[in-house]
């Protein structure tokens, strides 16, 4: 199983990018999808997390500005990010829980990088 991140790029202060994550190989079922990110310097945090369900959670600093979804259909999960800040410039990595019907266990993607800045 793979997971293939892509969408990153640089965008002025203001702007918007979705990020994509696409999981590959023998998947029987996935649980949770999340991204997460790692600014130059710092530990890698929590940004918004998707149950199976379809419930999220994001952390406070991109509620209302971040929203994650998926398509179960594509094995995909998606970031959608407006009214960027600089202080989001970071390493996007996106992050599944999967079961190939003997195992569960977690993946990551390789990272995006985000860059905000005028």
């Amino acid at each position: 199983v793979q997971l293939q991140a892509y969408g990153g790029g640089l965008v002025q202060p203001g702007g918007s990018l979705r990020l994509s994550c696409a999981a590959s190989g023998y998947i029987f079922s996935i649980d949770a999808m999340a991204w997460y990110r790692q600014a130059p310097g710092k530990q890698r945090e929590l940004v918004a997390r998707i149950a199976s369900d379809g419930s999220t959670n994001y952390r406070d600093s991109v509620k209302g500005r971040f929203t994650i979804s998926r398509d179960n259909a594509k094995n995909t999960v998606y970031l959608q990010m407006v009214s960027l800040k600089p202080e989001d410039t970071a390493v996007y990595y996106c992050n599944a829980y999967i079961s190939d019907g003997l195992t569960r266990r977690t993946y990551w993607g390789q990272g995006t990088l985000v860059t905000v800045s005028s």
